[in-house]
């Protein structure tokens, strides 16, 4: 099967006492019709509440394969579909967590880049209703990728994911994920990919520097 975009997927913030401390999230992606336009912040249409955790050049959107919401699914007895993890593209055909940190997709006539894996937080775990779920996804190391918009344009349903450039390095998403909640001798590696923005290189270095004093 080939790698293609199942659904693009945008969201309007909305109050709700469990979503953190600002009592307002855009997590509730839904597919949109037609073709959607990207530019360098993400989908146009689509909000990002908690500018500190969510958004911005590394975050513009985020990428989560269907394939994996199939196995939450079978995992939690439960239905999921297209953005219920706040995805922006649900994806069929790619091993999305496989993806190489720095790789570039191609979709539609947008170009996108692959930045950082998404970190669970509580506002995720309190949309999906479920105990433990922070612990529960961390364990599972399907995090899915954050891109960066290299060139804006526009994509939609059934669009191909042409992987163009992929770096020699070959520290892959998953990898990314294991080493910053758990797996600290990952850290090294992190220095190494100049593709990661620089606060995972500071966090690096104080991981390093730490296990040196020790």
């Amino acid at each position: 099967m080939s790698a293609r975009v199942l659904s693009v997927n945008v969201g309007r913030g909305f109050d709700a006492n469990w979503a953190g401390r600002l009592k307002r999230t855009a997590i509730d992606k839904r597919p949109v019709p037609g073709r959607a336009a990207v530019d360098r912040l993400g989908l146009i249409g689509d909000q990002q509440v908690d500018r500190q955790h969510h958004g911005g050049l590394d975050k513009a959107v985020y990428s989560y394969a269907r394939e994996d919401l199939d196995w939450w699914a079978g995992q939690l007895g439960r239905q999921l579909r297209d953005g219920h993890f706040g995805e922006n593209l649900t994806t069929t055909g790619i091993d999305v967590n496989a993806a190489v940190i720095g790789e570039h997709w191609q979709v539609g006539s947008a170009l996108l880049e692959v930045s950082r894996p998404r970190i669970p937080c509580v506002v995720f775990q309190n949309w999906l209703g479920e105990n433990g779920w922070i612990k529960r996804f961390t364990a599972a190391t399907r995090p899915g990728p954050y891109l960066r918009v290299l060139q804006g344009g526009e994509l939609g349903a059934g669009d191909s994911i042409d992987v163009v450039y992929q770096p020699e390095h070959g520290f892959t998403i998953e990898e990314a994920f294991r080493a910053k909640t758990g797996e600290r001798e990952l850290a090294s590696r992190v220095l190494d990919i100049p593709d990661l923005p620089p606060s995972w290189h500071e966090w690096a270095r104080k991981v390093i520097d730490s296990n040196a004093s020790v």
